[in-house]
């Protein structure tokens, strides 16, 4: 079953949404080496609640935290903890917020100090397929249509799409229909109609498209312990061009200044 949103439904998505963005440039200027995964869990808690919002992934399905926080051959959904980040990590923060009754969520992938230039590359090219996504999640296409768009993008720049982790839509309940893959063909799946809201959100694989899952029951590995990248955004289906709830401009923004 398929929820469109109305617009004050949309609106509240929104507010949630920047929420998590505001978030995400609370976690954005505390990162750095030696700083640890579940020092940023706990501001981000806080900063949550302070501002009238519910974590939205703690006590999700049991997971123990705030935020899923996922270094360099993590793909995603790792558990927070008290290991100093190194510099050269890259570091995928997941983070939900729910409020007013309805979630947002949103993902972006952090360089940790100094990180190689191929993992510049991955982040880049993670990012970009982001908005390759996005471009397509207009009305009378198809779901298919956005997950061509990031794979194509993702592999012809020579890395990899990771299969069994999906996009999804989103509202009332953190994961509603349709799955959003980021992987697809072009006229396929179901057809974008205006008020549908859906995370797109790429995971991208360095090497292998292969996963593993740890025995914590949550983290998900690459197989071959190559780096992943995950950006992800918040969106809502709109006739010629998507609408983006979430945002990045505040991490941006953050990180520029700390450069």
């Amino acid at each position: 079953m398929i929820f469109y949103k109305t617009e004050e439904e949309i609106e509240l998505i929104r507010e949630s949404s920047l929420l998590v963005a505001k978030t995400h440039a609370e976690m954005a200027k505390l990162i750095q080496p030696g700083v640890t995964t579940l020092e940023l869990d706990k501001v981000a808690e806080s900063f949550i609640r302070d501002h009238g919002g519910i974590p939205g992934f703690k006590g999700y399905n049991g997971f123990p935290n705030t935020l899923c926080v996922s270094p360099n051959e993590q793909v995603v959904h790792g558990i927070p903890n008290d290991i100093p980040l190194e510099s050269g990590t890259i570091l995928s923060l997941d983070c939900g917020v729910q409020k007013n009754g309805f979630f947002g969520d949103s993902a972006f992938t952090y360089q940790v100090g100094e990180v190689s230039e191929d993992v510049i590359e991955l982040l880049k090219v993670t990012r970009e397929s982001l908005y390759k996504g996005i471009e397509a999640a207009v009305v009378g296409n198809r779901i298919g249509d956005i997950g061509f768009a990031i794979q194509n993008y993702a592999e012809s720049n020579g890395f990899s799409i990771v299969r069994e982790l999906v996009g999804h839509g989103l509202g009332v309940n953190l994961h509603e229909s349709p799955e959003v893959p980021n992987y697809g063909k072009r006229g396929r799946g179901v057809k974008l109609q205006e008020g549908l809201v859906i995370a797109v959100e790429p995971m991208i694989n360095m090497g292998v498209k292969e996963i593993i899952q740890l025995d914590d029951g949550w983290t998900i590995k690459t197989a071959d312990l190559k780096p992943s990248a995950h950006f992800e955004h918040t969106v809502v289906v709109r006739k010629g061009k998507a609408e983006i709830l979430s945002s990045f401009d505040f991490i941006d923004k953050v990180l520029k200044n700390k450069n």
